[in-house]
């Protein structure tokens, strides 16, 4: 079944397939303390009261609801109990999915899951699908489907920044403000069509240039949400951070000291990291992911050429490049032949927004070679820019670090800091229905200023209104849909 919410599939023909009662475990797969079973639709509670049985009173009524209650499971064909559990009951609408739902909180050993999961199953319910029960949150009115995405963002956060941009998300920060340039846009809408269905008519034409200045708020108000796509990637994915430098200039040194742990092998000899080394870590709440690169030079060695081979491809896909330099031997500021071997020729194209210069071992440094390295970098050419974020540090002594991890938090808070709790686009999809949006709507704005005929003026504002139904979820294919959930956990 294809169409949209607006035009072809409704959201009821959608929830018309779903009335069955699925079950699914909602905790990690493997032996723990606790495991929690989730039940829900139609015969979640008819289902649930066939095998659990408490002392002396029946299933959970409507006045224990969302309540733990305990007792046991008892397989009702042959009366043997299965486990100790507590059981809580939610009656619709006020349950995640708006439907009756259980949950049964049983020991975590394998056996007893299986056990319970399979009783369950075969008094009628069927196995979840990924992310069925959000996806039911969605068709039932819960959750728009910007804020569906956000649930599988609070799971999968690896940061306290992403956490809390994940439950802002969860709580329509980004659906608010979608919806509110949507509605925007549908107002245009709504006079230029009225213009073309009564063109016959004495009706007053539409203020062109007023249409065109609301429009253009509109897309201005879009680009800034595109602005926060880096954002939102960087805090799903972390900040891709690749280490390079010549050999021996303390890469792997200096990873352990940001890492705090031995995580890559230290050698005074030349070209010992022969692959690349990966080490996730936070730096003021935002998720780093630190690249320890083989020492980029010249080899005959096949396996250190494959290594130097990985390093630059790691630098090409960085968001952002610590190019380590040896202080030792930075003497003179005017070292155009040394910045050139040491610096120019590691980074390439990079932006210098994108560059920052660590100077390391500055317990054994000269006097003046901070200076000397930051009055370099300063003049560097970069796009007609020097480069301004120079550390110094010591990956020894550890003298330094905390200023190099606030200048890698730098790149992606900037002046003002990073702000999860402003509205993000945080997942791909919501960033091209955005980018489609905003070409729609600088495209309607530009006709209208331009003089062009207002029914292909209003089509490209209908195709800006459309992108961001898509977003929330009010626009939508089935196919689309089930894409979507496919990429939850079972159980959520």
């Amino acid at each position: 079944m294809r169409g949209t919410l607006c035009g072809g599939a409704s959201k009821s023909e959608m929830t018309s397939s779903l009335d069955d009662t699925i079950v699914a475990l909602s905790t990690p797969l493997g032996t723990g303390a606790i495991a929690v079973i989730r039940l829900t639709g139609r015969r979640a509670l008819d289902i649930s009261g066939e095998v659990f049985v408490r002392q002396g009173k029946a299933f959970p009524s409507r006045e224990e609801s969302h309540r733990l209650i305990y007792g046991h499971i008892v397989d009702p064909s042959v009366g043997s109990t299965l486990d100790e559990v507590l059981v809580a009951a939610m009656y619709a609408p006020v349950s995640y999915t708006r439907e009756d739902m259980v949950e049964v909180h049983c020991h975590g050993g394998q056996a007893a899951v299986r056990s319970i999961l399979r009783l369950f199953i075969e008094r009628g319910a069927r196995p979840a699908e990924p992310g069925e029960f959000t996806k039911r949150a969605f068709l039932n009115g819960r959750l728009d489907l910007a804020q569906a995405e956000s649930v599988a963002n609070v799971i999968r956060a690896r940061s306290t920044s992403a956490l809390r941009a994940a439950v802002h998300q969860l709580r329509g920060g980004l659906s608010g403000e979608v919806s509110s340039v949507r509605r925007l846009l549908v107002e245009v809408l709504a006079e230029v069509e009225a213009s073309v269905d009564f063109a016959d008519e004495d009706v007053d034409d539409i203020d062109r240039d007023g249409c065109a200045m609301r429009v253009g708020e509109a897309g201005r108000l879009l680009e800034s949400l595109l602005d926060t796509a880096f954002f939102g990637r960087i805090l799903d994915e972390g900040l891709q951070t690749a280490i390079v430098g010549g050999a021996n200039v303390g890469k792997s040194s200096l990873l352990n000291c940001l890492v705090r742990r031995e995580r890559a092998i230290v050698s005074e000899v030349p070209g010992t990291t022969r692959d690349t080394v990966e080490e996730l870590v936070e730096f003021a709440g935002v998720p780093v992911v630190l690249i320890d690169t083989a020492g980029i030079r010249s080899s005959d060695d096949k396996v250190e050429q494959l290594g130097v081979a990985r390093s630059r491809a790691a630098l090409e896909n960085a968001d952002i490049v610590l190019a380590v330099v040896d202080l030792s031997e930075w003497g003179s500021p005017d070292d155009a032949a040394l910045w050139t071997a040491r610096v120019e020729g590691l980074v390439g194209e990079v932006e210098a927004e994108r560059i920052v210069v660590v100077g390391n071992k500055l317990d054994i440094a000269p006097e003046d070679a901070p200076h000397n390295l930051r009055e370099r970098s300063r003049r560097a050419s970069r796009g007609g820019n020097g480069i301004r974020r120079v550390v110094c540090v010591s990956a020894l002594t550890g003298e330094g670090i905390d200023s190099l991890k606030a200048a890698i938090a730098d790149v992606i808070g900037g002046e003002g800091g990073l702000a999860p709790e402003e509205p993000m686009l945080s997942t791909e999809r919501q960033r091209s229905l955005v980018a489609r949006s905003h070409a729609a709507a600088l495209k309607a704005a530009e006709g209208l200023s331009g003089g062009l005929p207002e029914e292909l003026v209003a089509e490209d504002i209908r195709e800006a209104v459309r992108a961001l139904g898509e977003v929330t979820g009010e626009e939508i294919t089935e196919d689309l849909l089930d894409e979507i959930f496919s990429r939850f956990c079972i159980g959520k």
